[in-house]
């Protein structure tokens, strides 16, 4: 058995900025939102409706309980958000005549021809990275990885 961690004495390099895994992901996450803020722009989307449109991308037509928990948000944040996409006239939101609380989430045509001016994303990112392709995909499935461990743990304390 693995024994408790020591606490950390004033001054001890564990608790140095430098040496946080969750300072370099979340600085991390810092430039890719500087990375990506340009080319976004000139598709009028912010990061989290980028993430919303690639899910629909994907799959068209998903409710938006099924496109909250693919993109780990709540509902309740999700809806503000696909609003403004359908005001900019990229989706269209639909009640279920069925059961009235389901609302299922569609691209227009705007929406899916976004689709071709949001592939310099991938482009720009492998390119301003200095990685290699196969780099990057180790790297985002060592992420999967360890959101997915950090969920089980938390989901294991409620």
């Amino acid at each position: 058995m693995a024994k408790p961690p020591v606490p950390a004495a004033p001054g001890d390099p564990i608790l140095a900025l430098d040496n946080q895994l969750c300072f370099a992901i979340y600085s991390a996450g810092l430039a890719f939102n500087r990375l990506y803020k340009p080319l976004l722009d000139a598709m009028n989307l912010t990061y989290p409706q980028y993430l919303v449109m690639m899910a629909l991308w994907q799959q068209d037509g998903q409710l938006v309980g099924e496109l909250a928990e693919r993109l780990f948000l709540e509902s309740s944040t999700l809806t503000p958000l696909l609003k403004r996409l359908e005001s900019a006239g990229y989706v269209t939101r639909q009640r279920n005549p069925e059961d009235e609380r389901q609302v299922q989430i569609r691209l227009t045509e705007a929406g899916r021809a976004l689709q071709a001016q949001a592939m310099a994303c991938p482009t720009t990112v492998l390119k301003a990275s200095g990685q290699s392709m196969d780099e990057l995909m180790r790297m985002k499935d060592d992420a999967v990885k360890l959101r997915d461990n950090f969920n089980a743990f938390s989901a294991g304390r409620e």
